[in-house]
Parts: C-alpha cells; structure tokens; sequence
C-alpha cells in the first residue's frame, strides 16, 4: 500500500536499477556509473529500494539532485521481491530505468572459471546448474528491462565504453543507438534491436594486399563501401530507421542497439557499422559504434 505521506519523486532525480546474470559485467557497469559521477549502492537488498529513493529526496539545495544506480542482484537477501519494489517505487512517482545484463552460458562459464570462483546459485552442483537457475529466476526481469545489454564477446574496456553513452548526463539527445559489428561465427549479439548481415558484399579477406587490415582502415573502407549496393543499403537502413527512432523518443525508449554481421567481425561489418553510424545520427539520436569481434582473428 502507498504511504499518502510519502515524499514525491524529485523532478529531476534519475534512478538506475542495474541486475542481470552473475559474471556479465555488473561490476564494470557500477564502475562506469560512479566515474560518470553517479551515486552507486552495489549489492543492494531489494526491501531497501524505497528507503534510498527517500533519502535522496532530502537531499535538494547546494548538493544538487543525486543520480542514483542501485545493483541489485540474486546476492541480496529478499532478491525475488524486486519487481515488487520497483512496483512501489512507480507508485510513488519514480520512474526507475532497469538495465539487465546478460551473457550466453559459455561466456559466464569461461569468466566464472577463469576467476575460479563459485556461482551463487551453484549450491553442490555443477557451476552450469547454477547459471541455469539464475537465468529462470531472472528471465521475466530481462523481459521488463528498459535496457539489455549482451556483454559475451566484451572484453573489460569494450563493455565499458558501450555502457558509458547509455548515462551520459549532456542534454541534447534523446536516444542513442548503438551500431555493433559482429562475426556471425561467433555468434548474433543477444541484445541486438536488429541484425543486418553483410555478407552479400564481396570479403575482402580473399584480397591479400586488404586481408590484414579492418574496416577500420581505409582501403577496406574504401572496397567495402565501393561495392554494388553498399550505398543504397545504408540509405534504406536510415529509411527504415526514422519512424522507429521517433517511435522510440515517443515511448521513452533512451537506447538501442544495431547488429551489423559479416562472416569475422573484421571487414565488412565493421566498414559499414561506421559509414551507418556517421548516417543515422541526428538531432534527437546520438550513435556510437563498438566493434565486438575486431581483433579476434
């Protein structure tokens, strides 16, 4: 039940609620957070939700207005009733932004083994039985969440430089998208918006004087784009893309992701994942691309 005394949301406060698979990269987000200048509580019990939001609205005036982010995972006491307390939260006039971190099972289990630490759900079985009852405990969380990001071929610094644009404090744009090249042989990125796949673009891989370079260079660039349909398909992505991109500063939605795919991750995803995102960035939508698979090879 609502509490009629309790304190109204502050206009301007931001709350960010940051939950996801055990190993997928909660830390690094927290600690992108705190350099951005957020107040970050880690290991939080869900109950405990409301009481920091009524804290943080006492404090108005010289300190300004705390941006809050809160990582709340199945390490907390009470961790099932979090949807409860995000319930509450909205019924109190907050509008929390959940951000759900993810990874396939064969990443948790590489990280979980190179740290040669238990997952918290292991119990006495296997390290996999673990990562198997948090993603059914989590799945409706993920469901719900305003942002998902799939951290599985990231290393340390690429997760942090894609989570970084998604709490930016500067005003101006409303949404921003990431553009992520990707290697299909590694697989589609699990929180990609869409997936467009390069392949029908000649490899300059079989190009020997081009094989050791990336789309990042610009001889590759420079075949990649130069071929038969490669303009126009960036021209029908940025037609396709505007009603949606409006439809997304509509709804409120602050963050998107875009996979571009060829066979590595190394040529022709990473040429066009830049020419695209030079091409949809506007005035309400900021881009910025991430290269997961570059350097794999």
């Amino acid at each position: 039940m609502t509490d009629p005394e309790a304190r109204p949301a502050p206009e301007r406060t931001e709350l960010v609620i940051v939950t996801g698979m055990s190993g997928a990269g909660r830390t690094t987000t927290a600690n992108v957070l705190e350099d951005s200048g957020w107040y970050v509580v880690d290991n939080l019990p869900p109950h405990l939700l409301v009481p920091l939001t009524e804290l943080a609205g006492k404090r108005q005036g010289a300190d300004g207005v705390p941006r809050i982010a809160a990582v709340v995972d199945v390490r907390a006491r009470g961790f099932t009733h979090l949807r409860e307390s995000l319930d509450e939260l909205r019924s109190r006039g907050w509008r929390p932004n959940l951000v759900f971190l993810d990874a396939t099972d064969e990443a948790l289990v590489r990280r979980f083994e190179s740290v040669r630490r238990p997952h918290p759900l292991q119990g006495e079985g296997r390290l996999l039985d673990g990562i198997v009852r948090e993603r059914s405990l989590l799945q409706d969380l993920r469901a719900d969440a305003d942002v998902v990001i799939d951290t599985s071929g990231l290393n340390v610094h690429q997760l942090a430089k894609k989570v970084a644009p998604v709490f930016t404090k500067e005003a101006g744009p409303r949404l921003r998208i990431a553009v992520m090249s990707f290697g299909f042989k590694y697989g589609v990125p699990l929180d990609a918006d869409f997936v467009f796949d390069m392949r029908f673009l000649p490899n300059p891989f079989w190009i020997p004087e081009l094989r050791n370079f990336s789309g990042k260079d610009e001889p590759v660039a420079e075949f990649v784009m130069g071929q038969e349909g490669a303009s126009e398909f960036i021209d029908r992505v940025v037609d396709l893309m505007r009603p949606v991109t409006a439809g997304y500063v509509r709804e409120g939605r602050r963050y998107a992701t875009i996979g571009v795919g060829c066979t590595g991750g190394k040529h022709r995803s990473v040429a066009v994942a830049e020419a695209l995102a030079m091409a949809l960035g506007t005035g309400e939508t900021a881009t910025f691309v991430v290269h997961r698979d570059l350097g794999q090879e």
